[in-house]
């Protein structure tokens, strides 16, 4: 009961927070800050911290840049920045694990700062990014509760040793629900889209999801911890509750250029 709470408080703010973009594009920021302190504590549990002020900036700049429209100009320059800031920095500290803290580094700002900006370029869309937004959120959050849910209810065979507690049954049930939820969103007028298109966007944004489920798993499991964080009661950390979206938000902007829906420019 405690996590359906927590969840449907997060899912408030959430929403709330989509009316107005540059509310929204301060909550990706803040979520984005704190799943990368999270991931640090990864790090440091495998002895090999991240060079943790390049990865802040370059999170931060992420964020910044995508919300002015400025990244497709710049982010050649911010990836450049962040290694060449990354190995500087990094040899004033200790000799050993001197390179996998570097890399560690950009992978982190790459993980978190550039998956996380889609969630703006979507609510950037022009007239539509509102609806396009809710639709994303809705679509991931729904692949996390129907996967759980179906897990528990009729989960008998274990999917990966990544995560344990994550079910074929549970994973397909997802897949097939979130399908069913989105090609019936297609329904609404505002999105302007045709059945056919709200299934595969449903189907790609599931599969995507799932994984992003997965990869922190696996994180966690070479950390040797059960959760990234404790910052949110009955969830984990704020990377254990948002990692299904830094894969899902990112196929589901993928998914409406693949399916006719976005041009690219």
């Amino acid at each position: 009961m405690r996590r359906v709470i927590v969840g449907l408080l997060l899912a408030a703010v959430g929403f709330a927070c989509v009316l107005m973009p540059w509310t929204f594009y301060l909550l990706v920021l803040v979520i984005a800050l704190f799943c990368l302190y999270e991931l640090n504590k990864l790090c440091e549990v495998k002895g090999q911290p991240l060079e943790y002020p390049v990865a802040v900036l370059g999170v931060f700049l992420y964020a910044l840049f995508a919300s002015t429209g400025a990244l497709h100009k710049w982010e050649g320059v911010l990836v450049a920045g962040i290694v060449i800031g990354a190995f500087a920095i990094g040899m004033y500290g200790e000799e050993s694990g001197y390179f996998a803290r570097t890399a560690n580094t950009l992978l982190a700002v790459l993980y978190i700062g550039k998956l996380l900006t889609y969630f703006i370029f979507i609510r950037q869309i022009p007239h539509d990014g509102f609806a396009w937004t809710l639709y994303a959120i809705v679509l991931v959050a729904l692949s996390d509760i129907f996967g759980m849910f179906g897990g528990t209810a009729i989960g008998r065979h274990r999917f990966s040793r990544i995560s344990p507690k994550k079910t074929v049954e549970g994973s397909v049930g997802s897949l097939l629900l979130v399908g069913v939820v989105a090609t019936a969103l297609a329904l609404i007028p505002q999105l302007h889209m045709q059945l056919w298109q709200g299934a595969a966007i449903g189907v790609l944004t599931n599969v995507a999801a799932q994984a992003g489920d997965l990869v922190e798993s696996a994180l966690k499991r070479d950390a040797g911890v059960k959760d990234a964080g404790s910052v949110i009661q009955g969830h984990g950390g704020m990377l254990d509750r948002f990692d299904s979206y830094l894969f899902g938000g990112t196929a589901f902007f993928a998914a409406l250029h693949l399916v006719g829906l976005l041009k690219v420019q």
